[in-house]
Order: structure tokens, then sequence, then C-alpha cells
């Protein structure tokens, strides 16, 4: 799953930095790029809003929007390939 927050309070890179922490000690992040006034996180599902909510608020800031979409994986049909 990838989650996107939309981060009001943030000022400089130190904030950023401070963030990416904070998400590092969720379970289930597989990633994160965090930028000003936004977090983008790869997760496993076990990465749920209200953590992801509470690690912004726990550095000080607070998520504007958040959205969350599935992966949709790319299935092919070896009979279908053309080389």
């Amino acid at each position: 799953m990838i989650t996107t927050i939309y981060i009001d309070g943030m000022i400089s890179v130190h904030c950023a930095r401070a963030l990416f922490t904070s998400l590092a000690r969720i379970d289930g992040i597989a990633s994160a790029d965090v930028s000003m006034g936004r977090a983008v996180i790869e997760h496993d599902g076990r990465a749920t809003e209200i953590a992801l909510a509470e690690a912004v608020s726990a550095v000080g800031y607070s998520v504007r929007e958040l959205v969350e979409e599935r992966r949709r994986l790319t299935i092919r049909d070896a009979a279908y390939e053309v080389e």
C-alpha cells in the first residue's frame, strides 16, 4: 500500500528529518519519502492511518490530508507475451 500524507507546519529540512525518524518507528513501513509538507509511505498495511497521524503529531505537525491507495500488480499471461 502507498499512503500520502499532506502535512501542515513543516518549515525546514530538519522538520522532514524529524518526521522521517518518527515514521521509522512504525511496524510495516518499507520506505518513506519525506519532503516539505508531504510524506509518501510504502507499507504492508500494518501502518494504520491512526499510527501515521500519531507519528506526525508526535513531532509537532498536523495532518491536512491522508490519501491511501492500494498497489495494483500487473499480471502477465505467458501465452500472450510477444517477443
